[in-house]
């Protein structure tokens, strides 16, 4: 089972949108797929019409008294399930707190869904916290959206000097351009420059398009309502070099 997380420490730079439509082509393609909504705004759960709850919240899924299974829904779509946020995951931190050995939870609870996923994906929230942590412990590969920007870039660079802080085992890091707009000299100069300077960053680009942001109103991942669209195509060539990074076939 290879595990993903679409992870940025800002938000509101298209973690969710990466999420849903690369479960949705994992899916599409015949692997038998989990999204985690792990963010409390639950936007993947919005997204897939399913109600952000998970009875107990994330103090039972922590202490065991419910089984990550058993929260799991069906979505409207062949090869993909959702495990749906819920508004207690901003509590979660403490609930990892309590727990013996607090940054490897995450990794517990998915450790059993092997036999019956072959992949997964974690939809995360913007933050550094023990939540993340454990996301970073538990992943094979770090997918992380990347609006280029200034500030941006300067978060990225937190981020994989946290990474390489951590103990043991570290993920894999798979950067992105999103929200991407060729008309800004600033997007096009630093796109170009980290592209060329570091090998973690995909080669595919995700454009600023009206019809991602219309994944709210239509409550669907963009290749189902628009397959022909250029985003569609874009989040395709992100899944293929994905797959081909981290060896699936």
């Amino acid at each position: 089972m290879k595990i993903f997380a679409t992870y940025n420490i800002k938000g509101g730079v298209g973690k969710t949108s990466a999420a849903v439509n690369l479960a949705y082509l994992a899916g599409e393609d015949g692997f038998r797929t989990l999204l985690w909504d792990l963010d409390p705004q639950a936007a993947a759960s919005y997204v897939f019409r399913i109600q952000p709850r998970v009875k107990g919240g994330a103090k039972a899924l922590i202490r065991g008294a419910r089984p990550l299974d058993d929260a799991i829904k069906g979505t409207d779509f062949d090869h993909l399930d959702l495990l749906p946020a819920d508004f207690t995951y901003r509590n979660m931190d403490l609930a990892l707190h309590k727990a013996k050995r607090p940054t490897r939870q995450l990794s517990r609870l998915l450790g059993p869904l092997a036999a019956d996923y072959d992949i997964v994906f974690l939809d995360c929230p913007p933050s550094i916290s023990l939540v993340s942590e454990n996301i970073l412990h538990a992943v094979h590969t770090l997918l992380v959206p990347l609006i280029p920007t200034t500030l941006s870039e300067r978060t990225f660079d937190q981020l994989t000097a946290f990474i390489d802080s951590l103990d043991g085992q570290r993920p894999a890091v798979l950067a992105f351009f999103s929200m991407l707009d060729r008309r800004k000299r600033l997007h096009r100069e630093i796109a170009a420059r980290l592209t060329a300077e570091r090998p973690d960053i995909a080669a595919t680009v995700i454009p600023a398009m009206t019809v991602i942001e219309q994944m709210a109103v239509r409550r669907a991942p963009v290749p189902a309502f628009a397959p022909r669209s250029a985003a569609a195509q874009r989040y395709r060539q992100l899944w293929t070099e994905l797959r081909g990074r981290s060896g699936l076939t």
